[in-house]
């Protein structure tokens, strides 16, 4: 017998037909012997319903109230679905997130939970009940000590479920959904969509921050960081569905089941050398070319960094294994014989990460990073970023002094540094999906000091705005006067605050200034077997040059790759890329098992 928390979104419970077809359901399990809480969300669209009725009211409602209009909703559900089990002849109690012991910090509109104090729930369970859960909610000790309702935001019951998970120590959280699991892209833009039987929460992760809309990134990061097993399936049907996994687990700690800090470790890599392509021209197929004939050459290329343009030239930057960069070097040359430009080439490099679940959605991370390493004068060569890490390359004589630093700033033990990690993913897909994200601005700070505390600077700038950076690409290119460009991908909705932010900073900085770029979409290819496999980007960059797409910008992680590319031409990008890794079936997707979500663009 298990314990079981299963999780049903709004359209699972739309109306009294589906929650009775949802109640069979749970029936069905508990005839199986097994223990479960159900954790459901308000019907339909009755939470866009309560937001249009208090927009109706009030221009700017205050958000305490909103959490009071917006917690109705599950109740509604978790009445009528309890309703529905006794009709069955099933035992069932329905608790609000308060009732439950959902505490959670004291931040209305999108609070993260603290603890769960389960005793309640546990005692039901033994009593023989099946115990519904309102999902999204939960409670804070306001002013005075008096228990306020929350609402945990976007995503909220997803969250709820996987977080009741892992303080009841279940065995399973299952997340009933209107799509058959996790699909290796958007079945809406892609017909050939596959349905993937696994996926890593580090891989999910990536895939959820960049558009994909199945799971909201904070119930994953849950998972991953407790070792929740999480399965994503249809509500329509008994088919198994797609299995995230994890090989991190932890105890909640006493700073919160959401709170603990989301750095989990620190990688050095020493002996690398960075490459930089200058003036190279601006037109499809470019990026493509040069990665073709680096892979051709078997030389293993790290990170990958294209930098914005100027009039009809573009940049290139990447990272090698110091042994492999004479061998480069010549690729590199031969290229540029052809195309015309720069080369820049230096060794005695390191690269120096933080990881963890959820890095780039935390504003204030990245920048500390930063920061810690300013302080010991310290100057960034590249930054790449992602949802589960963030790397910086340095000269490797500060290697070790920017080791400790970072140690300090993210109270990170000896055990949980990695120097000179092997590298992963041997056996896992090189891509397991492909998604697209058209709410995305791109964003540069011209003419930035080069020197430490720059990047930092602009960072905390807008971390203290509470606005999250999906991308940092820090140019290789120097202006006359030693100055260089810093780009970012920001979601468009904080494209004005940002302005905002960045003023009094720039205005600190002669010469300085802030430039929005082309209207863009990003594509990216996420898979846990890319660093064992070479060439992944060059095929990326060729299914796009083939497709007649030009790159306006690249950048990539461990296990992703994202091009910017024109808006009108995110959706053909999406589906070439698909194509391009064979995503859409056939022997050797199957075999894998490569899949990935949908997006939200």
């Amino acid at each position: 017998m298990a314990l079981l928390v299963q999780k049903f979104g709004g359209t699972s419970v739309g109306s009294v037909e589906r929650i009775q077809a949802v109640a069979q359901r749970i029936a069905g399990c508990r005839e199986e012997g097994h223990d479960v809480v159900v954790v459901v969300s308000a019907m339909g669209h009755t939470t866009d319903e309560l937001t249009s009725l208090a927009a109706a009211i009030c221009e700017e409602p205050p958000q305490r109230e909103m959490d009071m209009l917006l917690a109705s909703g599950e109740q509604v559900s978790i009445a009528l679905l309890a309703m529905a089990l006794h009709a069955m002849g099933v035992s069932a109690v329905s608790m609000t997130g308060p009732q439950v012991g959902i505490m959670t910090e004291s931040t209305h509109g999108r609070a993260r939970i603290l603890d769960i104090r389960t005793d309640r729930v546990r005692s039901r369970l033994n009593d023989g009940h099946v115990v519904v859960v309102a999902g999204f909610q939960g409670t804070s000790s306001g002013s005075g000590g008096i228990a306020e309702i929350t609402t945990l935001g976007r995503g909220g019951s997803d969250t709820s479920a996987v977080a009741l998970a892992a303080a009841l120590g279940a065995d399973a959280c299952e997340i009933y959904t209107d799509v058959p699991g996790v699909l290796t892209t958007d079945p809406r833009k892609v017909v050939d969509a596959q349905l993937m039987t696994t996926v890593s929460c580090d891989e999910m992760l990536e895939l959820a921050s960049l558009g994909a809309s199945v799971l909201h990134p904070r119930a994953v990061e849950i998972a991953r960081n407790y070792g929740v097993p999480l399965l994503v399936r249809s509500s329509w049907s008994d088919e198994p569905g797609t299995l995230l996994t994890s090989r991190k687990t932890r105890n909640i700690g006493r700073d919160g089941l959401e709170l603990g800090s989301p750095v989990d470790g620190v990688e050095q890599l020493e002996q690398q050398a960075v490459l930089g392509l200058s003036h190279i021209p601006d037109q499809p197929g470019i990026a493509a070319r040069l990665f073709e004939a680096l892979s051709k050459a078997e030389i293993n290329v790290d990170l990958i960094i294209q930098s914005t343009h100027e009039g009809s030239s573009n940049d290139i930057t990447f990272t090698v294994h110091e042994d492999e960069l004479e061998r480069a070097r010549t690729v590199c040359d031969a290229v540029l014989g052809d195309l015309g430009g720069a080369l820049s080439a230096e060794g005695g490099m390191t690269k120096l990460s933080i990881r963890g679940a959820g890095i780039m959605g935390r504003p204030g991370i990245a920048a500390n990073l930063f920061n810690c390493l300013s302080q010991q004068g310290i100057n960034l060569r590249l930054i790449a970023t992602s949802e589960v890490k963030v790397s910086c390359v340095i000269a490797s004589a500060m290697g070790h002094k920017a080791l400790r630093a970072v140690q300090e700033a993210f109270d990170v033990s000896d055990s949980q540094v990695q120097l000179n990690p092997p590298l992963e993913g041997e056996n896992e897909p090189e891509v397991r999906g492909v998604a697209l994200d058209r709410d995305q601005a791109q964003l540069s700070v011209c003419h930035v000091p080069d020197r430490p505390g720059t990047a930092a600077a602009l960072c905390s700038a807008l971390a203290d705005a509470g606005i999250s950076l999906d991308a940092i690409v820090q140019s290789e290119r120097q202006h006359g006067d030693g100055s260089r460009d810093i780009s970012f991908i920001l979601p468009k909705e904080d494209r004005a605050r940002a302005d905002v932010a960045l003023a009094p900073l720039l205005a600190q900085w002669p010469g300085a200034a802030l430039e929005e770029g082309a209207a863009i979409a990003r594509v990216s290819a996420v898979g846990a077997g890319m660093p064992a496999t070479a060439g992944t980007a060059g095929r990326m960059f060729r299914a796009l040059a083939d497709a007649d797409i030009n790159i306006a910008l690249i950048a990539t992680s461990e296990i992703r790759t994202s091009c910017l590319v024109p808006e009108n031409d995110g959706i053909a990008a999406l589906q070439a890329v698909h194509a391009g890794f064979q995503l859409g079936g056939g022997e050797r997707h199957q075999a894998k098992g490569s899949a990935s979500p949908l997006d939200n663009g």
